[in-house]
């Protein structure tokens, strides 16, 4: 059984005093919860001074993002290779990089399996804007980003692989409408029926599904009782240590 992930996306803020600041707090405030996999997401300018601050025991590290070529004449570009002992997990194909970055499926699925080729694991997310929910092109959004991303790798890859499902009409840099538990139920449930499709039902029920989109301390226990949602994936709220503090908690309490 794999612990639920709770993942701290800071995006683009902390610079390295605030970030291990912030690491000091929220340590002092959160016990070792063997059934949870706590994840902080800071800048790639912050990961080498908390790799030296976290306890493992309690905090894991991913980075937000990495190019996909291993080394290069890519100015101002950080490879997966050079998060090799640093991290565990990369997040891969966060809408905000999607729109702002024109990061398309091509390019994601060659981050993909930069990452199983640098034994980390990705953190993949996927989700649709509101005008393709309204248009009810959902199922097509999520099939064409799921099947790009998973292309080139082997079902024992597929198997460690972590999905993030974030509607983007819910997360609150955009459109920021309410996710009811009932609509991404539906949605965890067709990643998983996909994944068993392509790789079979053992693999699927191997992948961890988590949710992001606007995720707070109110709201996480409803997200995390939907059936096979393994964890979530938080923004704003964890910029606040006491608020994710708050989500830890809850998830440890329901998952004990």
């Amino acid at each position: 059984m794999k612990k639920t992930l709770i993942i701290a996306n800071w995006k683009m803020h902390f610079n390295t005093h605030q970030a291990s600041i912030y690491l000091s707090r929220l340590n002092r405030i959160t016990s070792i919860h063997r059934n949870l996999e706590v994840v902080l997401a800071p800048t790639f300018l912050s990961l080498g001074q908390l790799a030296q601050e976290v306890d493992p025991r309690k905090f894991k590290l991913a980075a937000q993002n990495a190019y996909f070529k291993d080394e290069g004449a890519y100015t101002g570009e950080v490879s997966f290779s050079m998060l090799q002992g640093i991290v565990k997990y990369v997040i891969i194909g966060h809408s905000e990089r999607r729109i702002y970055f024109n990061e398309d499926l091509p390019m994601i699925r060659d981050k993909v399996a930069a990452a199983y080729r640098n034994k980390l694991i990705p953190i993949l997310c996927i989700g649709e804007t509101k005008a393709e929910r309204l248009a009810n092109e959902t199922k097509r959004v999520i099939h064409d980003q799921l099947t790009t991303a998973l292309a080139n790798l082997t079902s024992e890859e597929v198997r460690t692989i972590v999905i993030a499902y974030e509607p983007i009409w819910a997360i609150s840099t955009f459109e920021g409408d309410i996710a009811k538990p009932q609509e991404i139920q539906k949605v965890i449930d067709y990643i998983s029926y996909q994944i068993s499709e392509l790789y079979g039902s053992r693999v699927a029920q191997d992948v961890q599904i988590i949710y992001g989109g606007s995720v707070n301390s109110s709201s996480i226990t409803s997200y995390l009782a939907l059936d096979n949602c393994q964890g979530s994936l938080v923004g704003g709220a964890s910029l606040n240590y006491e608020e994710f503090a708050n989500i830890i908690n809850k998830a440890y309490l329901l998952r004990k």
